[in-house]
Formats: structure tokens, sequence, C-alpha cells
């Protein structure tokens, strides 16, 4: 089977959707336009390139129409550039064609909308927008000017023309505002204010929320008549890249020490749950998370502060060194979540205040609340 048409037919087929009109979407847009010559491969230690012009063509099909994410640049690095293996972080990829429709549907998009999306990548998403609305209803900002570049001829050679703009995606785009819609192909840490003001009262703002450890929460906000905005997290475990701007600075190495001690009340094992770990990073909004073979690590990156766990007697121990007692914060959230019988994520939704405050709660917009860092 190495039928393009065939392929996307198959894809589309196999992708749920909850609004067809997508489907249809999948359909039409070739997706090996927007991988151009190159993806890398993970085998949990580095990314291995993968070029066109060295894989059989209809291997090449054949993993182009996987419904899976393909890295295609590493620390700026591209597929194409690459001549062997590297390590680093991934910093733009073509997302799984299913994530990119089930965002689409959760938004709400349909016929008549006009749409801003954060994250242009390889152009992909954008064609299924444009696909869909028509091209003079599609925006879509990419920060990284050789990304852009590329983005803007693969989308072109499919033979839509959205407006392309290269900049800073948190600050939105005001001259094609009000949007009925802003989607993020990105994570960020807190709500931009200028989305806020950019969507039409009733429109929304669909983004996954994220932070330094990692954790994410896909959340659908509808923005009121007064500019502030509402909304919860859905229990899809979706997870993008933070945008460059809302990435983890730079820290030392991390070195052990002995802190305070005491034991913990709860299993650090929760921050292996999806919500458990969201709900950490909620309460210590600027420390990292590590996994060792016996607990895991918590080292805060402004002010040094560390926690640190080790099996005891049965139970589980923690030292805590520096200004902050991060595992103290981490810990209260952690029971406090489990008091109310460790909800999912569909239990939480998020909160921008006329102030500017924005609170993710827990059950109700009046209940327990941790502050983003905005």
């Amino acid at each position: 089977m190495t039928d393009p048409a065939d392929l996307r037919r198959r894809l589309a087929a196999a992708v749920p959707v909850n609004d067809p009109a997508w489907r249809t979407a999948l359909e039409t847009v070739p997706r090996e336009l927007f991988l151009g010559n190159g993806l890398f491969q993970f085998d949990g230690r580095r990314w291995t390139p993968v070029h066109r012009d060295q894989t059989d063509p209809g291997k090449w099909l054949g993993i182009v129409y996987q419904d899976t994410t393909w890295v295609t640049q590493v620390d700026g690095t591209s597929a194409v550039d690459a001549t062997g293996p590297v390590t680093g972080r991934p910093t733009s990829s073509s997302t799984l064609p299913s994530l990119i429709v089930r965002m689409l549907d959760i938004a709400g998009i349909s016929e008549g909308h006009k749409v801003l999306e954060i994250g242009t990548g390889t152009g992909y998403s954008t064609a299924i927008l444009c696909s869909r609305l028509g091209d003079k209803n599609v925006y879509s900002i990419e920060y990284d000017p050789g990304l852009a570049a590329a983005a803007a001829d693969h989308i072109h050679a499919a033979g839509y023309r959205p407006t392309l703009i290269t900049g800073d995606g948190l600050a939105g785009h005001k001259n094609g505002a009000e949007y009925d819609h802003i989607v993020a192909t990105c994570a960020v840490r807190h709500i931009p204010p200028a989305w806020l003001y950019q969507v039409r009262a009733g429109g929304t703002i669909t983004t996954t929320i994220s932070g330094w450890m990692l954790a994410s929460g896909l959340v659908r906000l509808t923005v009121q008549d007064d500019g502030t905005a509402i909304g919860r997290f859905h229990t899809d475990q979706i997870s993008y890249m933070l945008a460059r701007p809302h990435e983890r600075p730079p820290r030392p190495t991390f070195h052990q020490h002995p802190g305070r001690t005491r034991a913990t009340r709860v299993n650090p094992a929760l921050l292996e749950n999806w919500t458990g770990q969201f709900l950490a990073q909620l309460a210590a909004p600027s420390a990292e998370l590590m996994t060792t073979s016996t607990g895991v690590i918590l080292v805060d990156v402004a002010t040094g502060s560390q926690a640190w766990t080790e099996p005891a007697g049965g139970g589980w121990t923690v030292h805590q060194h520096g200004p902050l007692r991060l595992w103290d914060q981490v810990e209260d959230a952690l029971t406090g979540w489990q008091d109310a019988g460790s909800p999912p994520h569909s239990d939480l939704g998020l909160t921008v205040d006329p102030d500017g405050t924005q609170r993710v709660w827990l059950g109700a917009p009046d209940g327990r609340s941790w502050n983003l860092p905005a």
C-alpha cells in the first residue's frame, strides 16, 4: 500500500473524531509535504535521523502516515541536516494527526469561524484548518524563523494561502483580531493576556497548561464579556512542547543535601499519576521533577531549594534543603486531592479573574485553588 490517497483515507478512518468534517480534512491534506526530507526516530537515548532520499519510497510513506508525532528538529538541529544520532530536547515536530483533530474538536471550531493557531510547526495542522475553514479564516504564528519559512513552503505546496506570521505567539496577532478561537500547539505556564484580549466574548482558547515538571492539562476556556475566562480541563493525556519563552532556565548540576528530614505523609509514587503530577507542579511551579530508582527529586530553579525522598522502614523519608519546603507544598496539594477522592483532570478548572489572577481550582471555582505563575 503506497498510494498516498489510500494511506490518507486509512489514517482518517482510524482516527476518532466527534466532527466528521475533520476526517474529511485528514483525507484531503497530504502529510508527506509537511515532513520534508527527514525526521528523527528515538530509541530511548538518542535521536536518529531518517532521510527520505535514503529510504524506500513505500516505507517512507508508511512512516509518514502513522498516527505518530514525528520530531523534525532537536535543539535547533533539523533531521535533514543531522548526519548521525543526536541527543537533546525536541524543538519542533509534526504532531500526530489524531491529536490535531482532537484539539480542534474540543475547541468547537466549525465553518465560518476565524482561528488563530499558535505554533505553525511544520504547517500540517495549519493546512488541516485551511482545508475546512478556507485560507482567509486561518492565522498561524511560528516563533522560529527557519521553521516558519519551511512551513510556508509546505503550506503553499499543498495549495493553501493562510495568513502566516513569524513572531512571538504569546503576543497573539492583534491585526487579525477578533478571533472566534485560539488553539495552541505548544504548552504554556499561564494564559498570555494578549490571547484574552484578541478572542471575542463567547470565543474559546484551547491549550495545554504545563510547567517545569512537564506535567500537562488540556483546557478549553470560554472568554466572558468582561475579559475574564473560565473552563474545565479534559481527561486527555496530551502534552506539547513548552512555548520557548516559558521553557525552563538552565540550572546547576544537582547535588544532594541532607537538609531537614521527616517521614512523608503520602507515597512519592503519586507523582507518577497524571493528575497527581499536575497538582505537584501547581503547588511548586518553579521546581523541576526528577526520578530515581528509589524516589523523587524536586529542585527549585529560582532558589536552589531541593527535596528528595527515599524508602525508610516501610514508608518514605523526605530531605528538604533551602528556603522553600518543596515537599511540604507538594504534599499539601496531594493530601487535599486524596481527601477529595483523587478525582481526574476533569474535576479541575481554570479561571482568569478580573485582576489577571489565573487560578486552577479543584471541584468548583470557589473550591481550593492554586495560582498559575502569571
